[in-house]
């Protein structure tokens, strides 16, 4: 019996993995229908830090000319103590070609900037607060309802909903669910000084905090802190509790902390993180990114690991052979790597947490490095 060939696709979830799989599979020659249950797309976070694997991820999915113009290039992460003083310089890889940099900083709306307009200009179909309400499986496609009572039929649906993420439930019910690790991390833009030309991480003594550009006129500054139980913090207070989780930090953080002084500039996030084995998907549905490997922003790789995630669906969904080899094979090339940056930022959370000052962290950097160098 011939492979059924995977010509139409449904991909829940318009944010980073979803856009950059709805870009890649249009280039393939799929029809792409992409639903995101906000009505309007709005972009959570002030900044993100994208590394070496993911500026070849961008070039993968021929993005990478516009993608580096949105952003800040650099070739290298600075490890420095909480007084300000440079410990290690670590150089990336020029993985993308001796052309392109390292690594990049970029806004989070500009980041989704690039990616909504290419999907929306390669011809996705984009439906904004609408979500699924039901998923019916056959041998031969996945008949789906939607939160408007509308109905599609497609060759495969995309899970990349993230974290709390509705396709997941409807696969698994409640049985993966995301956890709280104790900590949380609090943000805030800041004008770039000409010395941040890097990204620029300080271990305190309570926890991590760092700088990175995203311009060439802007940056921003990120702290981690133990915040057990999750409590809720009032929104009219951010800035003060922001500055007190910065009282450990000299040099250039501490010199910042007291221009932080308007709560509505903080954006703070609890740290949530979930890891399911394998695998990923049943019969013709499948998950990517949060949905199935939230983690941590110790190692900067969250949002990264999604989009490597989209760059091997996209080059595997097309191909003629059953769709259940081509999943199996996504989750060969995924799945431990996935696993292995989720469960090292954990570690370093847990570092900061037990007060662990004597560990290896610049080792740990490079050995990160030394993964996310190789293939996807």
């Amino acid at each position: 019996m011939m492979a059924q060939r995977v010509s139409r696709v449904l991909i829940v979830g318009g944010g980073i993995g979803g856009l950059s799989l709805a870009s890649a599979l249009r280039d393939r020659g799929l029809a792409v229908d992409l639903v995101e249950l906000q009505k309007e797309w709005t972009v959570y976070g002030v900044g993100i830090i994208q590394q070496c694997n993911v500026v070849r991820a961008m070039a993968d999915l021929g993005l990478v000319n516009r993608y580096l113009d949105a952003g800040f290039p650099f070739e290298a992460v600075g490890m420095y103590a909480p007084d300000g003083r440079l410990l290690a310089k670590i150089p990336g890889q020029r993985l993308a070609g001796p052309q392109y940099p390292a690594n990049l900083g970029i806004s989070r709306l500009a980041l989704h900037t690039v990616l909504s307009g290419a999907a929306l200009e390669k011809g996705t179909a984009v439906r904004l607060g609408t979500t699924v309400e039901r998923l019916d499986q056959d041998d031969a496609g996945v008949d789906v309802t939607f939160s408007d009572g509308t109905t599609g039929r497609y060759d495969v649906v995309v899970g990349a909903d993230g974290l709390y993420s509705k396709v997941r439930g409807l696969l698994f019910g409640d049985e993966h669910r995301p956890r709280h690790t104790g900590q949380s991390v609090w943000r805030h833009n800041f004008p770039r000084p000409a010395e941040i030309d890097h990204l620029a991480a300080f271990t305190g003594a309570d926890g991590n905090a760092g700088l990175c550009p995203l311009s060439h006129d802007l940056m921003y500054l990120f702290v981690t802190s133990e915040e057990p139980g999750n409590p809720r913090m009032p929104a009219d207070q951010l800035h003060t509790l922001m500055r007190d989780r910065m009282k450990g930090f000299g040099g250039l953080i501490g010199a910042l902390r007291d221009r932080i002084t308007d709560p509505a500039q903080v954006v703070y996030k609890p740290m949530e993180v979930l890891m399911m084995p394998a695998p990923w998907y049943r019969g013709r549905v499948v998950l990517l990114g949060d949905a199935v490997h939230a983690t941590t922003p110790h190692l900067g790789q969250g949002a990264g690991m999604a989009i490597e995630d989209a760059v091997v669906l996209a080059e595997l969904l097309p191909q003629d052979a059953p769709l259940g080899d081509l999943l199996a094979r996504y989750m060969e090339r995924r799945y431990e790597r996935c696993r292995f940056i989720v469960d090292s930022s954990i570690m370093v959370g847990e570092w900061e947490m037990a007060r662990r000052h004597d560990v290896d962290r610049i080792g740990l950097v490079k050995k990160m490095l030394e993964v996310t160098a190789q293939p996807v």
